[in-house]
């Protein structure tokens, strides 16, 4: 049947491994009005917690992308599963801040790699004119996950007790290393159920010679990797302290935060998928990668950053909400033209390039959500930490344009533009 495509079926298994490592990743923001009572913890400890686990998935991410690269992406996300997969349960068995802390380093560990090896496995299994597409479709179902986790933590919460929603993220994720085991193969013309129709339409990758060129490959994504970390500020503003936001900002009981996190979080979920499918559809009628990917990541870093200016001006629950949905959208939108460029720029070691970049939104994992809550904490003024998020938005709208996704990368060519820009004129 059509449905049930092999193509189709790995995109769908990543979707929804997207979707259950944003699940286990932000369960805590909300949780976070259990524990951080029975533990007693301030808003600085809290943000603690939100950013342990963007430790190690910092330094796993080029280490993911380049074992993935090297292993194959079946391996590596059947390891990463688990590791994700336990740590999640240890969460729910915390007893305290240490112990809180300890579980995220892991699910930070399990999780450094899953991105870069999706990545990795795209680049064989989606075809070039896809690639936009593909990358929006599992980060929406990523920003699901989102959206879902508060309502469903909050439900856990009122009927058992912020522990078992801990235990139930861990048993789902166990359950998908299970089918990812089953469904999945490193080279698509190994798949039992492959059609001829879809290995035409397929890349045929370059068979990788030596070794990785890190110096050449790292020089050439870093202007990527620095424009994801601004969005990436963003991002984990958002998915550590938006439940929290609306449950003190404006008073509002547990239930009601949660519906207007997930208000914000479904924006996120359109802005996804819009992205992707914008991004593709430039590059199907331009035929210039500059306009689909950089152009693009620069209006709509523009415009995430107006829609949350009249947060700045005014206290009001549903223009706040207005605003943080519309910036989400809109920041949501620049990653189908960011995930692509790894697959653009360097398809051969699309893994280890989509991790380089991936560590600027690791980094600003660590720092955004700490430096967050303590503003907050020092300040009382839960508007202010968007400040920042504006201030990065307006330098990745220039930085965008120095990413060049229309050059692919090939280490005579970078060599022979480095020499090039040494000469005098």
């Amino acid at each position: 049947m059509k449905l049930f495509k092999a193509t189709r079926v790995v995109l769908v298994m990543l979707c929804v491994m997207y979707f259950i490592t944003y699940l286990d990743r932000v369960n805590v923001s909300t949780a976070a009005a259990g524990f951080g009572k029975e533990f007693n913890l301030s808003k600085t400890e809290i943000g603690l917690v939100f950013s342990a686990f963007a430790y190690p998935y910092l330094v796993f991410q080029i280490i993911g992308g380049w074992v993935s690269d090297r292993f194959g992406a079946k391996r590596t996300l059947l390891v990463c599963g688990a590791l994700w997969a336990v740590a999640t349960i240890l969460t729910g068995m915390a007893g305290g801040l240490v112990t809180l802390l300890l579980a995220r380093l892991l699910l930070g560990l399990g999780e450094g790699a899953t991105f870069p090896a999706a990545t990795s496995a795209m680049s064989r299994w989606i075809p070039k004119e896809k690639r936009g597409f593909a990358q929006g479709i599992t980060h929406a179902a990523s920003r699901i996950g989102n959206a879902v986790a508060p309502a469903v933590v909050v439900f856990i919460m009122a009927t058992h007790g912020w522990r078992e929603s801990f235990y139930l993220c861990g048993i789902v994720s166990l359950i998908w290393v299970a089918l990812w085991a089953f469904t999945f193969t490193e080279r698509p013309q190994d798949h039992p159920r492959i059609t001829t129709e879809e290995l035409a339409v397929l890349p045929a990758l370059k068979a990788k010679t030596g070794s990785v060129p890190w110096g050449p490959l790292f020089k050439r994504m870093m202007p990527v990797t620095v424009v994801y970390f601004c969005y990436g500020w963003t991002l984990w503003l958002f998915l550590s302290w938006i439940p929290q936001y609306f449950l003190h900002s404006y008073d509002l009981d547990l239930k009601k935060s949660a519906l207007f996190a997930s208000s914000v979080f479904f924006a996120g979920v359109i802005g996804d998928t819009l992205g992707g499918i914008v991004t593709d559809k430039l590059y199907e009628r331009t035929g210039n990668l500059k306009r689909a990917r950089s152009w693009m990541v620069s209006v709509c870093m523009l415009l995430t950053l107006i829609s949350l200016v009249p947060m700045m001006f005014t206290h009001h629950l549903y223009v706040s909400m207005a605003c943080l949905a519309s910036g989400f959208f809109f920041a949501e939108m620049t990653i189908g033209p960011m995930w692509a460029i790894p697959m653009d720029v360097a398809p051969e070691y699309s893994g280890t390039a989509s991790g380089m970049m991936n560590t600027g939104s690791a980094l600003a994992a660590i720092i955004s959500p700490v430096l967050s809550g303590y503003l907050i904490d020092r300040t009382g003024n839960w508007e202010l930490p968007f400040v920042g998020s504006m201030i990065l938005m307006a330098v990745g709208v220039v930085l965008a344009f120095r990413m060049q996704p229309e050059s692919k990368f090939s280490l005579a060519g970078d060599a022979a533009n480095a020499s090039n820009a040494r000469q005098p004129a």
